[in-house]
């Protein structure tokens, strides 16, 4: 009587892990530890890249991003929209539309939350944070 013949691998190998994305510049940025000074909305308007001395600033998700050192962000930037306002829908919606850089994100799914997240730790390790959105 012979024996069975060894058992063969039908199964493909195992899946790579999913990729960690990293968001870390390729040179580290000094930042400043975070601010947790109270901007109104109406504060944070006049950071929108427009008015002289007051630099560029982005909400993101009630974090206040100082932008001002990133000429997209400025008058004529390509992402100037996302200056002066908590521009968290537009970021996690990857919209350049600026009836989409509103504050408001809790309603949407789950992926576009996620890409909010990636896009606030983005601005995080790039960007010191001056203070938070509050009302008033």
């Amino acid at each position: 009587m012979s024996s069975p013949p060894p058992p063969t691998s039908s199964s493909s190998p195992p899946s790579p892990p999913p990729r960690i994305k990293n968001f870390s510049p390729k040179e580290p940025i000094p930042l400043d530890p975070p601010k947790d000074d109270p901007i109104t909305v109406s504060q944070l308007s006049l950071h929108d890249g427009t008015h002289e001395g007051k630099g560029a600033w982005v909400g993101i998700k009630g974090a206040v991003f100082d932008v001002s050192g990133n000429k997209a962000y400025g008058g004529e930037g390509v992402y100037r929209v996302f200056a002066g306002k908590d521009s968290s829908r537009a970021l996690a919606q990857s919209s350049l539309k600026p009836e989409d850089c509103r504050a408001e994100y809790e309603d949407l799914g789950d992926k576009e939350k996620t890409v909010l997240e990636e896009w606030f730790t983005f601005f995080s390790k790039r960007y010191n944070i001056v203070g938070r959105v509050v009302e008033g």
